[in-house]
């Protein structure tokens, strides 16, 4: 064979052989860029009872650490109305803890940046407990309510923050492809506290304001001791990026959890007005009341069955049925027809809330998940505020009407959004 023919063939050799290299190489680079993403939650990992036992522990913590919220209403205007002989004094001290959860949420949770996320979770839990104590204490010794109204604000300044890394801890708690089932399951476990903590603060404050405020404080601090103690710090493979928290994904996400949650606290804040539309008794208010709560328990449950992340267009469709039930209770045609109304909102609140925490939880880099899960919560309380107020300034019919505008408003806005990004996809496969 000639020098000419053997040529050829050691070139074809000695292509195939780097081409078999070159493809050795990519394989372990794809290895290798995959090892961060396992090893990110490395501290954490634990063998599947005790992943069991601490999703157990986190739902528990979930409903206590809400305890003193979901109570909080019941339990202050009875101590109000024992101190001042005015209930109304209760409201403002809600008033005074939800402005300061919006007011705390971005630089205390900011601040927890540095600490173990578990650790700095009890220790905002810790310092909200000590305040509600504060109150338990001030209202014994018979101090000035406004002292009580301060307290408050302190008690809520870090409620969002607290919130927040809750959320956080859950990623480590159960497996990504579980985050639906627990969120659903949180959920239900969630508006069964929202139930029966009013039942019990009014109990007890029937025995005593005080004492029933001791009680919820006593339950509130409950999480510091129930979560699960693991080690869950920022990884040094997570590169920090400029990307602030609140972007514009961000943003419509929780303006879309807002307008939901103005729905849901219009008709809870509203039950007395519209039993009164009725002419049925103020204690007729649990007709529209307790049909909202089975049917987000019923939500929670089809989510923890279903364990999936919704689709777009599945939320679109559970914004618009939100809606429909909006429009039925603005309209008041019966009492049959406002509880179905009441029931189409509540049976989208837990889908709705499992998919807006899965989404931010996407979106959002893990140096920043904490911060956008607090603000999640925050635009909750805003929600509630902006029903609170629409209801105090306005009829409970003009009320339910702007709502219903504004979450059609939203439904509107992310069906734009969804148009967009639908083309935008169409483009880049031309």
């Amino acid at each position: 064979m000639s020098g000419n023919q053997i040529r050829p063939i050691a070139h074809s050799v000695t292509a195939r052989l780097q081409k078999s290299q070159a493809l050795i190489s990519v394989k372990r680079l794809m290895n290798i860029s995959k090892k961060p993403s396992r090893e990110l939650h490395k501290s954490s990992a634990t063998p599947g009872g005790e992943k069991s036992r601490s999703f157990i522990r986190w739902l528990l913590s979930s409903a206590f650490l809400s305890f003193p919220q979901a109570a909080g209403p019941i339990a202050f205007s009875l101590l109000a109305l024992s101190i001042t002989g005015d209930s109304r004094g209760g409201a403002a001290m809600i008033l005074a803890m939800t402005i300061a959860q919006v007011i705390g949420v971005i630089p205390f949770t900011r601040l927890g940046n540095r600490f173990n996320s578990v650790t700095y979770f009890q220790l905002l839990t810790l310092t909200r407990s000590v305040a509600l104590l504060c109150i338990v204490l001030a209202s014994w010794y018979k101090m000035p309510f406004t002292v009580l109204i301060i307290l408050a604000s302190l008690a809520g300044l870090v409620n969002g923050a607290a919130q927040g890394y809750l959320r956080v801890i859950l990623n480590h708690v159960v497996n990504a492809n579980r985050l639906p089932r627990g969120l659903g399951m949180a959920a239900t476990l969630n508006e069964l506290v929202f139930v029966l903590a009013p039942v019990a603060a009014s109990g007890l404050g029937s025995i005593s304001p005080v004492f029933s405020l001791l009680v919820i404080t006593a339950l509130g601090i409950l999480p510091v001791v129930l979560i699960p103690r693991l080690n869950i710090r920022s990884s040094p493979a997570v590169v920090k990026t400029r990307q602030g928290a609140l972007t514009r994904p961000v943003a419509l996400v929780l303006i879309c959890s807002t307008a939901a949650e103005a729905t849901v606290a219009a008709v809870e804040i509203g039950a007395v007005a519209l039993a009164l539309n009725f002419r049925y008794e103020p204690f007729y208010a649990i007709f529209f009341t307790v049909p909202l709560c089975l049917a987000s328990v019923m939500g929670g449950v089809w989510v923890s069955i279903r364990n999936r992340m919704s689709a777009p267009g599945t939320v679109l469709l559970h914004l618009c049925l939100m809606m429909l039930g909006a429009l039925m209770v603005t309209v008041n045609f019966s009492v049959i027809t406002t509880i179905v109304g009441v029931m189409c909102i509540g049976s989208v609140i837990a889908p709705l809330g499992t998919h807006f925490s899965l989404v931010l939880d996407e979106m959002s880099p893990p140096h920043l998940k904490a911060e956008v899960f607090a603000l999640l919560r925050t635009s909750n309380a805003m929600g509630v505020i902006f029903a609170s107020a629409l209801l105090t300034v306005t009829s409970l019919s003009l009320s339910l009407l702007m709502i219903t505008i504004f979450i059609g408003i939203v439904a509107s806005g992310m069906a734009v959004a969804m148009l967009g990004k639908k083309s935008v996809i169409e483009t880049d496969c031309e």
